[in-house]
């Protein structure tokens, strides 16, 4: 009859292969660390560490702070205003809010000094006979007209 073959493992020493790996680690890394130790020096450099220790250590303190300006009643209107900001501007088409961007950089933007003798009453009605300027009044004029019917 057959012996069975003895198999002795020697039994597994997670410390000793953890402590290899870090002797390893250098040689194997040498580059990484290097640029590590140069950012942990930039990092105390600029007193980012002095900055994050006061933090911590002021943390209940900021904590508290933030918590009592985020109860207050414009905090809340302002977080709500800006969730309403965000909609409106998903809601837009792009390319519409490129030609109102382009208009207003044309008009206001390019202007050294704003114009100041206002046109007069000819030139102003000569200006609506422009289409563009008779499409843009018709804009406006659909938009004041959603607006007026949200305040009913």
């Amino acid at each position: 009859m057959a012996r069975p073959i003895p198999l002795e493992l020697p039994p597994r020493d997670p410390r000793e292969e953890l402590r290899t790996r870090l002797e390893q680690a250098p040689i194997a890394h040498a580059e990484a660390l290097l640029d590590s130790y140069e950012l942990l020096q930039q990092l105390h450099d600029h007193g980012v560490f002095e900055l994050l220790r006061g933090g911590f250590s002021a943390s209940d303190k900021l904590i508290e702070t933030a918590v009592d300006a985020a109860k207050t009643d414009e905090s809340v209107r302002a977080i709500r205003n800006a969730i309403l900001l965000g909609k409106m501007l998903g809601a837009i088409n792009p390319e519409v809010l490129q030609s109102v961007v382009v208009a207003a950089g044309e008009t206001i933007g390019g202007l050294q000094k704003p114009a100041v003798e206002p046109p007069g009453l000819f030139s102003l009605l000569n200006r609506f006979r422009s289409k563009e300027v008779r499409r843009s009044i018709a804009l406006m004029g659909l938009f004041l007209e959603k607006l007026g019917g949200q305040f009913k």
